[in-house]
């Protein structure tokens, strides 16, 4: 086994804030260098700190598995992963769920999100993709899914020295699946969707609008597959109407809500900061803004605060007095200090009166380590008072 040996003054024990080993913090190995391999890391006078995975093409040298003194073998992955998945059996999602997070459920680079009687699977880490079919067997063990499929198709997986590629991993079926969410039926495209197919970490915040737009005229913006949009329709919104650039969106849309007998949404083909410019003013009770990451570095987060602020600001001028704007971030870097910095800015610049009336994160299938990671599914919603 590769060994590897920390700079000096450099101590690591696995824990929330420290599951990352960086390439400028190793001082020597000793063995053959492997890439994709479970190494064992020690400090630089020799103390044992843990095993990981190991990948000399990552500036995340190595992703620590585990501190204890134990074998790294199929045993120990089918615990992680039985561990993971009775959370999500706790929660009783059984048609649509995230089964396994990454790190937080401490499987580095591995993601399995359930449709129906489909998983799907990412493998973001080199160690964790060298392992794939043993992975795939556990979980035919655990689950007997009528299908896997992989989709490996971000190109941050070339960072990791991972071949870009999609497919079945096991059995064949089509995939545009059937799913149920809030009582409401959608379909997935678990081959070209965004993400494994479709947007889970928001089931709850999409549920939660059963608060907000009961005989309400509503908003959608960035609106995608239409998922808030069918739930606003479900929990009795007067109308809806969803806006998103995409023209196969705005069909995905229609189609969601003829399956689910919904004949007061409209959906336009806009760009999203176009319509909230445009002549809208006091038609809407209710603008959701749930947009895509503005950014995914830290270069590029004054970039991005201008963005988040630019669609909030417009929103807050065009809503109607005693109106709802629930607004989201799912930008990592955009903190929840920084975005809530952000809406105040918005707010004092649209001369608007408004209250914080709630906050929300990501759904309890998609946890978070506790210590000292930052939340990347920010919810708040506001109400405009004069």
């Amino acid at each position: 086994m590769l060994e590897i040996y920390l700079n000096k003054g450099v101590f690591k024990s696995f824990s929330p804030t420290n599951p990352f080993i960086y390439n400028n913090e190793i001082n020597r190995f000793k063995g053959e260098i492997v890439s994709g391999c479970i190494a064992k890391v020690h400090s630089y006078d020799g103390d044992f700190i843990g095993y990981g995975f190991f990948n000399s093409a990552s500036k995340i040298m190595i992703r620590i598995l585990t501190n204890k003194e134990e074998d790294i073998d199929e045993e120990f992955f089918r615990k992680r992963i039985e561990l993971a998945i009775s959370h999500r059996q706790n929660l009783a999602y059984d048609n649509t769920s995230r089964l396994i997070f990454s790190e937080a459920d401490l499987l580095p680079g591995l993601v399995v999100d359930k449709y129906a009687d489909i998983l799907v699977c990412q493998f973001s880490s080199l160690g964790m993709f060298r392992l794939k079919d043993m992975i795939v067997n556990i979980l035919i063990k655990l689950l007997n899914p009528k299908g896997i499929y992989m989709r490996n198709d971000s190109s941050i997986n070339l960072k990791e020295g991972i071949p870009l590629e999609k497919g079945f991993l096991y059995n064949e079926f089509p995939t545009k699946v059937l799913v149920k969410e809030n009582d409401l039926l959608f379909y997935v495209d678990v081959e070209n969707g965004q993400k494994t197919g479709y947007f889970l970490d928001q089931k709850l915040n999409r549920d939660n609008l059963k608060y907000y737009v009961k005989d309400k005229v509503v908003l959608d913006c960035f609106s995608h597959t239409g998922a808030f949009s069918l739930n606003a329709c479900k929990h009795q919104a007067k109308k809806v109407v969803a806006v998103d650039i995409s023209k196969l969106a705005v069909e995905t849309i229609l189609n969601n809500a003829k399956l689910n007998n919904f004949n007061n949404i409209e959906a336009i083909c806009m760009d999203v900061f176009d319509y909230l410019r445009s002549d809208i003013k006091d038609i809407y009770d209710v603008i959701i803004l749930d947009p895509p990451a503005f950014t995914k570095s830290k270069e590029n987060v004054k970039k991005a605060y201008k963005g988040y602020k630019e669609i909030n600001l417009q929103a807050l001028k065009v809503l109607k007095k005693g109106g709802y704007l629930i607004t989201f971030s799912c930008s990592y870097n955009m903190t929840l200090d920084l975005f809530l910095e952000m809406l105040r800015d918005a707010v004092k610049d649209s001369k608007r009166l408004c209250q914080m009336v709630d906050f929300k994160i990501q759904a309890p299938d998609h946890p978070t380590l506790l210590d000292g990671m930052e939340l990347y599914l920010k919810c708040v919603i506001l109400r405009v008072l004069d």
